[in-house]
């Protein structure tokens, strides 16, 4: 009957056919462009045939379908406003047609169905579902909300409260969990779905079953009087808020639209959700959660392509147990890689033990394991005082202080009695990986695998290549952190790596402002309003001040013409006082005990005794002041670190950011942040703070260069939502590579940099050609 690349509708049986979706050259299937003109003819020549008597809905692949092709969402959501409406009644209309066909619909949900594929599901008439199977909307994680009919359809068919849960949370629900709430009709082992199927078409085509009673809620309004909606629709609204916070619109929007709806019928409902899917796609939120979610397919594929140099890792090992040795046993356990746990003191490893223990009760409790899974984590973790059973380590992560000499004693110890392949990963925050492997007779066995506190929640593992570390080896630690669950990301070695030598120049902006003067617990409610999760104080006593203090140092060493500050600083105040944070219990705040036995923090007035000798000054500062002090700091060390290669691109930069210190996701990473402010911006920004800020001078100068370039081209933001990192990459392959050349020629300054700019434009034409 019709055939395409994504759509196929075939002849079953009596009048029975069933449009399958297999799009080709795809694992998955997704309405992008070609799949959702095809679902139109499809619906065309169905309705064309007048011996249809019913259409079975099912899948080629081992989901049904994973929603819209987020991919096409960049150029879409640059269309004016109109254009962009017009097009989404469009699409609309496809599911409309196919809701009204003259016969009855079944679903076979197969697997997953999350956005547009779960609205395609709504448009039929009946839904079965797999066992197996999950279904959601998920949009309001990127900064929409369902856009395909799912705030209309979706509170006709199970109700506004229950809708309002799935929509504003987009969490995914399990089948019985859908049928609960009446999302689907019946639930099958997945062996059976084709058969119920078939089985609840025939019965609606004999008229056992009223097919058109059950589609009728779906076209007319919603079944709420005015008191009714007032209550779910106002509580609701103020829930969310709280909890979605100032910065994510599109959970309290999208309320808003299914309560605006209400009043209405399918079609006029439809257009009142066309208008508010593209006031949020025009956010702010929107474009930068669009751009991590893609950033976040990049690093995975990027990740996933090292697989083929991989070694498997069977059984691992950690030293150093403690709370982070603990946390590092839980996840490799938990995820299915045995674990040896090895320290020199029994207390020690007593107390990883318990911190793993810890974990794997939290999960049981919340129902996310099974006791049996937890017994059988648990004996994964082996804990030794002796290196007796390190002969069949494949991997051995080192997480003992943070100290050079202890850290190169360690691991020449622990490589005497490992095998010859054995891959030895530091978790070191900022030492040197390079520096760390010169007390190594096997340096090309030799990582940094770099996890962030606490290791079971924090996602980002940086891999850190050392001078000599072979590509096996940076290849088996990239495929063992996947394995963990963890995003890795690769990062040549310097001070810091990329979060940390990222991190402390934003502390050193908020060093600056409290010797200023300005009252810390101010700062904390700043930055957090800007998006951070804690404040920069709270931070440091989360990580502590101690460690705090001596990776300052270490940045100091590494980077002096821009970390070095030869004044006494809020940190070494602290740090004397012995004020180490929550490990402690004081820092910048006093920390108590909770009900649940979690440090609470409390203001502490004698920390402003200790904080007096270090305010050199009294200045008065705006919160806008205070984000800029802090942010350009980060922002300009960001594109150091992109200018340096310490990553290779912008998505790893900007990931790295969001995965490893919670920068703002709704603001997109520290590039995309200079994006959205604008290059030329950026740098009147950073020209105006430069005065006594970390890197200020130098900072500049480097992001001043891109400007130039950005005027040249007059891309102002419109590369590709990345124009930073197109601009740095061209900027630094000919800068270094063309600059001694042309110099070589003897032109002058001027002529380099127009020279220079010549082949810079040339790379960027290239990018954008190669992009559209």
């Amino acid at each position: 009957m019709y055939e395409g690349k994504a759509i196929t509708v075939k002849a079953l049986e009596s009048g029975i056919v069933e449009l399958n979706f297999d799009l080709k050259g795809e694992s998955v299937n997704k309405f992008n462009r070609l799949t959702l003109n095809e679902l139109r003819q499809a619906v065309d020549a169905i309705k064309a045939d007048a011996s249809v008597k019913g259409v079975i809905v099912s899948s080629g692949k081992d989901v049904f379908i994973v929603g819209a092709d987020i991919t096409e969402f960049v150029d879409n959501f640059k269309l004016p406003e109109a254009e962009l409406v017009a097009g989404n009644l469009q699409a609309n209309r496809i599911f409309s047609d196919f809701e009204d066909l003259g016969v009855p619909t079944v679903v076979a949900i197969n697997g997953i169905a999350l956005g547009g594929g779960l609205e395609m599901c709504l448009a039929a008439d009946y839904r079965v579902i797999s066992s197996s199977a999950r279904i959601g909307l998920p949009e309001v994680k990127l900064g929409l909300y369902p856009g395909f009919g799912g705030t209309v359809r979706l509170p006709r068919i199970i109700g506004a409260d229950n809708a309002i849960e799935w929509i504003a949370s987009g969490k995914e629900s399990s089948a019985e969990d859908a049928l609960k709430v009446g999302a689907v009709d019946a639930v099958v082992a997945p062996e059976k779905l084709q058969a119920a199927a078939l089985d609840l078409i025939q019965r609606a085509i004999s008229g056992e079953l009223d097919y058109k009673a059950k589609r009728q809620p779906k076209l007319d309004k919603l079944k709420l009087n005015a008191i009714e909606q007032m209550m779910a629709f106002e509580t609701a609204k103020g829930f969310v808020a709280g909890q979605a916070g100032p910065n994510y619109p599109a959970p309290v929007e999208a309320i808003k639209t299914i309560q605006k709806a209400a009043n209405f019928g399918r079609d006029k409902a439809l257009e009142i959700e066309a208008a508010g899917f593209v006031k949020m796609a025009k956010t702010s939120a929107a474009q930068s959660l669009i751009g991590l979610f893609l950033n976040d397919q990049e690093l995975k594929k990027k990740a996933k392509g090292y697989d083929a140099v991989a070694k498997e890792v069977k059984q691992a090992a950690v030293l150093g147990t403690g709370i982070m040795g603990g946390g590092i046993a839980y996840q490799s356990a938990v995820k299915g890689t045995p674990i040896l746990m090895k320290d020199i003191r029994e207390e020690a490893i007593q107390l990883g033990l318990n911190e793993a223990s810890k974990l794997l009760g939290g999960r049981l409790e919340k129902g996310r394991l099974t006791a049996a899974k937890m017994a059988e984590a648990l004996n994964a973790i082996r804990p030794t005082l002796s290196y007796g059973d390190f002969g069949n380590v494949d991997l051995v992560v080192e997480a003992v202080v943070e100290n050079p000499k202890v850290k190169q004693a360690v691991l020449a110890e622990v490589e005497a009695n490992v095998g010859e392949h054995t891959i030895l990963a530091s978790n070191t925050s900022t030492i040197s990986i390079s520096l760390l492997a010169k007390a190594l007779k096997r340096p090309e066995n030799f990582v940094g695998m770099h996890f962030f506190n606490p290791v079971h929640m924090m996602p980002l593992v940086e891999v850190i290549r050392g001078e000599k570390s072979s590509e096996e080896t940076v290849a088996t630690t990239v495929a063992y952190a996947r394995k963990m669950g963890k995003n890795p990301i690769v990062v040549n070695d310097c001070p810091g790596f990329l979060v940390n030598r990222v991190l402390f120049p934003y502390f050193g902006g908020f060093a600056r402002l409290v010797s200023a003067g300005v009252d810390f617990v101010r700062i904390d409610k700043v930055m957090e309003k800007f998006g951070w999760p804690m404040g920069p104080a709270y931070l440091m006593d989360v990580v502590g001040i101690d460690t705090g203090h001596h990776g300052r140092d270490v940045m100091a060493e590494g980077f002096p013409d821009r970390m070095k500050d030869d004044r006494r600083s809020v940190v070494d105040a602290l740090y004397e006082a012995k004020r180490l944070g929550q490990k402690n219990g004081k820092g910048f705040y006093a920390y108590e005990t909770d009900k649940k036995g979690k440090p609470k923090k409390v203001n502490d007035p004698a920390v402003l005794d200790v904080l007096k000798p270090i305010v050199y000054e009294q200045r008065e500062v705006s919160d806008e002041d205070i984000i800029n002090w802090m942010m350009i700091p980060l922002c300009l060390e960001t594109v150091r670190c992109l200018e340096d290669g310490i990553v290779e691109t912008a998505a790893e930069a900007d990931m790295g950011l969001i995965y490893g210190i919670g920068f703002p996701p709704f603001r997109g990473g520290a590039l995309r942040y200079i994006d959205s402010i604008g290059v030329a911006e950026f740098v009147a920004l950073a020209d105006q703070y430069a005065l006594g800020l970390t890197g200020g001078a130098g900072g500049v100068n480097h992001i001043r260069k891109i400007q130039r370039m950005a005027e040249v081209f007059r891309v102002g933001s419109a590369v590709s939502g990345q124009p930073v990192a197109v601009l740095i990459q061209a900027q630094t392959l000919y800068l270094s590579r063309n600059r001694q050349t042309f110099q070589q020629q003897s032109l002058g300054q001027q002529q380099t940099d127009a020279a220079v700019l010549h082949h810079v434009r040339q790379t960027i034409f290239r990018v954008i050609r190669v992009q559209r």
